[in-house]
């Protein structure tokens, strides 16, 4: 699985910036360091100034800045080097052109630089899909769980269950090679007892709502009602944005449309529906069943309905979940002075066309979506596969704890402790590699 091989790219996103960012990695790194500057390695971990020259014609290409990272203190683990370029893209095309002139270098593919880092023992698999995370992260929520992620801290959970399912199995085979030896007759009984709390530690991280899975993916909400309350002109104002077309009349919006927006740190993707009702049209009819089967999916809908034709609306609702739902009561300012009905049922009042009640939605659906995302306790469980293994964990613990034959109880031992290491990628991790470091850019 090891490379030899010494590959660079751009750590930088592409096009004109202030700064660019080139990175190496592999045995040939210092080497072809020297041939760019013509000079000697500068001190480990120093960034100092160089002119960068052509290693064939001598052309200088640019004045910028060099570090050197003698192995094993890079981020691979390997030699490596970083060129600290003006951001043009002259410049850029000019030194990856002399770079391509050097042996033994190549251009890494995507996600190589992360994939020596796990092979090398820099990273496990949920530190790397930490980095892949954070990379992606368009919240501050977002950022706080992939940091996180990132230190490790989820990685040491995991690995602190493996260690202990992996004590107690040592000494169940033990038990299970050594019979004649005088080991305690309450063996199994002692094991379970290990394992218990490793049991029920796990069946209370699979137990959180998807609260880390959801956070990755932002908060699924649907703008449901009937057709001409106002959904779309609310949905224009959340995204700040004239996202959708607005018309007064019936059935304009047909298809299902999304927005991602940042609401108080956490994510949060909006999407306008059809209005529903019934119609002989078939592509708004079309249009309806879609919505319908938006509102079954979301994490949160929202009703809007108008405030004058309440009572009349509010009975053609789809099956209004209280915990999950948000009834809204627009066009307020076309009310008066006349109060607004009470139906029984919370009613939020806003009208987007002055702006009133707004500011108070936005914040009620940003309490939402931190009740729903915010982690209590230990690491947020963050994605499916982890969710996929932990559950095979579990349901192998389950049968151990039940078992009274130590060979039993030792095999499903075994086949959690491997559930447990495909998360970290300890076992099983050939197929995982290409698709998790296929999430980074070249130079990740």
């Amino acid at each position: 699985m090891r490379d030899d091989s010494t590959i660079y790219a751009p750590a930088t996103a592409p096009g004109r910036s202030g700064l660019a960012v080139i990175r190496l990695a592999g045995p040939a790194a210092g080497d072809s360091l020297q041939q760019l500057t013509g000079q000697p390695l500068p001190a480990p971990r120093k960034i100092v100034r160089r002119s960068i020259n052509h290693p064939v014609t001598g052309e200088v290409l640019d004045q910028g800045m060099i570090a050197w990272f003698p192995a094993p203190g890079s981020f691979t683990g390997e030699d490596g080097a970083e060129l600290y370029l003006h951001g043009g893209r002259a410049v850029l095309a000019a030194v990856l052109g002399a770079l391509g002139k050097l042996p033994n270098l190549k251009l890494a593919e995507p996600g190589e630089f992360t994939r020596r880092a796990f092979l090398n023992g820099r990273l496990d698999l949920t530190e790397v899909e930490g980095l892949a995370d954070l990379v992606a992260a368009e919240t501050e929520a977002q950022r706080r769980q992939a940091v996180r992620q990132l230190d490790g801290v989820l990685g040491q959970l995991y690995g602190g269950w493996s260690e202990s399912l992996t004590s107690a199995l040592a000494r169940l085979e033990a038990a299970i090679d050594f019979p004649d030896e005088d080991l305690p007759a309450h063996l199994i009984v002692s094991v379970t007892e290990q394992v218990a709390p490793v049991a029920e530690a796990m069946a209370q991280h699979l137990a959180d709502g998807h609260r880390g899975e959801r956070l990755r993916e932002g908060l699924s909400v649907a703008i449901m009602g009937p057709p001409n309350a106002g959904k779309s002109s609310l949905f224009n104002a959340l995204a700040k944005r004239e996202a959708a077309i607005v018309s007064p009349h019936e059935g304009t919006t047909r298809d299902v449309l999304e927005v991602s927006l940042d609401l108080g740190g956490y994510p949060v993707l909006l999407a306008d529906t059809a209005g529903l009702r019934r119609t002989r049209n078939e592509i708004e009819a079309e249009g309806v069943r879609r919505a319908e089967r938006r509102a079954a999916d979301a994490d949160l809908r929202i009703f809007v309905l108008d405030a004058e034709r309440i009572t009349e609306q509010l009975p053609n609702l789809l099956n209004l979940r209280r915990d999950r739902d948000l009834v809204l009561a627009n066009k307020m300012d076309l009310l008066g002075t006349r109060p607004l009905p009470q139906p029984g049922v919370p009613l939020l009042p806003i009208s987007v066309h002055s702006g009133y009640g707004l500011n108070d939605l936005v914040a009620r659906i940003g309490e939402i979506a931190a009740q729903s995302m915010d982690s209590i306790g230990s690491p947020a469980l963050t994605r499916a596969r982890h969710r996929s293994a932990l559950e095979d964990a579990l349901v192998s613990l389950t049968r151990s704890r039940e078992a009274r034959d130590p060979e039993l109880m030792a095999e499903d031992l075994r086949l959690a402790v491997r559930a447990i290491g495909r998360i970290t990628g300890r076992v099983d991790v050939e197929d995982l590699l290409d698709r998790i470091f296929s999430e980074f850019c070249i130079g990740k």
